[in-house]
Formats: structure tokens, sequence, C-alpha cells
């Protein structure tokens, strides 16, 4: 079967990806550059149109770390980033998006925090903002609350509490997770902002660690999924990105999000009183987004009865599929 090698590596990182012909020599790159040897990478390529396939395969038969896979249609961003962790085998995870970079230290720092501290899930390190040209920028933080002081409380109720807030990027998504942990969780869903709530799954299984040092480099541009697909334009308008099939649907992406709070809730392994707190804490978190669900209640009966939401034929969603 194409990308099988024989002997499990202790990391797996997965990289999704679609047309990303433009910054994936840079990324593989600075992958391949680890300090720490011992992982695989992982590619699912999404059907893209450019050169991405022949810029993979190439890598991959210099390298015998890394494993590609192809599908013929774009089948959305959510399933290409669970689909690298269904096909990882390592005892830790990463997702590495085909257009950030990592620092040589990143994976040997990482392991090394998940190796001695068994309490934590997820390690990360300090990230710096960089332009397409690999140029630092500055960028304002959304939160007063210090990175490194967000799901660290070893009470998983706090956890949650800092984690259900909007006032941070989800960076974090894109450190170093215990892949056993990871698939205990309902991983990315087809709808905007699913990341922060797999961060919020994360934390009732354990603790965030921070490493205070910048060794990942995030990227912004104008063909990032941020920019392109921005939750400014609405919630509902960036669902077309995690799954081609919801494109022009009428959704209920933030009623979505607290159902599968809930969920995330009732799933964990706490016992029942430390989950009545969690409950609590999340009903603590919308308090100040009542007015937001109930406009998008609003917006989406609006639009339904207007008939945007009849399902599409067959045709139509086979040509979205191609993304």
């Amino acid at each position: 079967m194409e990308g099988q090698r024989s002997s499990n590596p202790r990391v797996s990182l997965g990289m999704p990806v679609y047309n990303g012909e433009r910054f994936l020599r840079e990324t593989m790159d600075s992958l391949l550059a680890q300090t720490y040897k011992d992982f695989e990478l992982v590619i699912s390529d999404n059907g893209s149109t450019d050169e991405t396939e022949r810029m993979c395969r190439e890598y991959a038969s210099r390298d015998h770390r890394i494993r590609y896979y192809r599908e013929n249609l774009n089948r959305g961003a959510g399933w290409n980033y669970n689909r690298v962790v269904e096909l990882a085998r390592g005892e830790y995870f990463k997702w590495a998006a085909h257009d950030d970079l990592c620092a040589p230290a990143y994976l040997e720092r990482c392991v090394e925090v998940l190796d001695r501290t068994p309490a934590v899930v997820l390690c990360y390190p300090d990230d710096i903002d960089i332009d397409e040209n690999g140029n630092k920028i500055d960028r304002k933080r959304l939160s007063h609350i210090p990175s490194s002081q967000r799901a660290n409380s070893p009470d998983p109720a706090q956890r949650l509490r800092q984690l259900v807030r909007l006032d941070y990027d989800c960076e974090q998504v894109f450190g170093l997770i215990r892949l056993n942990v990871l698939r205990r969780t309902a991983l990315i869903l087809n709808y905007t902002d699913s990341d922060r709530t797999l961060l919020g799954e994360l934390g009732l299984y354990g603790q965030f660690f921070e490493i205070p040092e910048p060794l990942f480099y995030h990227r912004h541009h104008g063909g990032s999924s941020g920019r392109a697909n921005p939750i400014g334009g609405g919630w509902h308008l960036r669902a077309g990105w995690f799954d081609p099939r919801l494109k022009g649907r009428v959704l209920f992406p933030q009623w979505r999000q607290v159902w599968e709070y809930v969920k995330a809730i009732f799933r964990s392994p706490l016992n029942l009183p430390v989950k009545l707190r969690c409950l609590f804490w999340l009903g603590v978190g919308y308090r100040n987004r009542l007015g937001a669900l109930a406009a998008e209640f609003v917006a989406g009966l609006r639009n339904f009865f207007a008939g945007a939401g009849r399902p599409k034929n067959g045709a139509t969603r086979a040509a979205e599929a191609h993304g």
C-alpha cells in the first residue's frame, strides 16, 4: 500500500495539504531538520491540482520517514486533518500545516516535557508570527491571560473554563499531543472553530505545557485558512473549507459548538461532580454569547425559509467536492 513503512516511530507529524506548493518545500525542510530524529511525516494530499504531489513524491523518495497519501477529490480540511491522525503510528502526534515552520529543537523540547510529565497531554512552544516572506510581524494578542497560564491548572474544570473563551488564538492545536488521548476526542469536526472545541476536550484529559522558547513560526498570508475563510464574514461561511458538502447550507455552528462541548464533558472519564463543575463553567463562558447565539438562530431560520436550506442535488455536491 502506498506510504507504508514497517517500524513505528515515537512521533508522528501529520500534514494535511491542498495546493500547498508555495510554502511546502520550506515547511518540509524545517520538519526534516529536527534535532529529534525518531519521527514520521504523514502527508495527506486532498486532491491538489498544483505541484504539491510532485514535491511530496520527490521528498518521499529521498527520506524514508515520509509517507505520502493522495485523494482524488478535495474532501475538506476537517476530513484531511482527521485522516493524518488515523494514519499516525507514533506515541506522540503533531499537526503540521504546510505553510508553518518549526525551529530545529521543536520536537526535542516537546518530547522531553511529555516524557517526564505524564499529567501533560499537550506541549507547545512559544510562537512567532511571520508573513509570506518569513519576516516577523507584530500581531495584537487577543487575551490578557498569558498563554503559559491557560490550561495548566490541575483542575480540569478550570482548564475548560480557560479554553472555552474566545479571547485567544488556537495555535496550541499545532503542539505535540499524546496520540492515545487525541484519539479519544471527536477530533476536528465540520464546523467553524471546532479546533477550539478540540482544545477544550483535550483539556479535560490533562494539562497543557508551554515551552518559553519561540520554536514555532506561524505564517499569515493571503491564502491561509484564517484569511481566506475569515470568521468575521460569518461563522457559517467557513463551513465549505471544513467540508465542501456544506457550502451554502444553513448551519448553526455556534449552537453546534455548545452541544459538542457538552458531549465532550460527558464523554470524558471525569467523575460526575467534576463534570457538573465543567458544565457550570461552560455556562459561564457562554453567558456573554447569548446574543450571538440568538442572532445565529434567527438568521438561520430566515435563510432556511428563504430556501437556502434545501439540499443540493448530487451533481452540485460533486462539483463542490473538487474544491
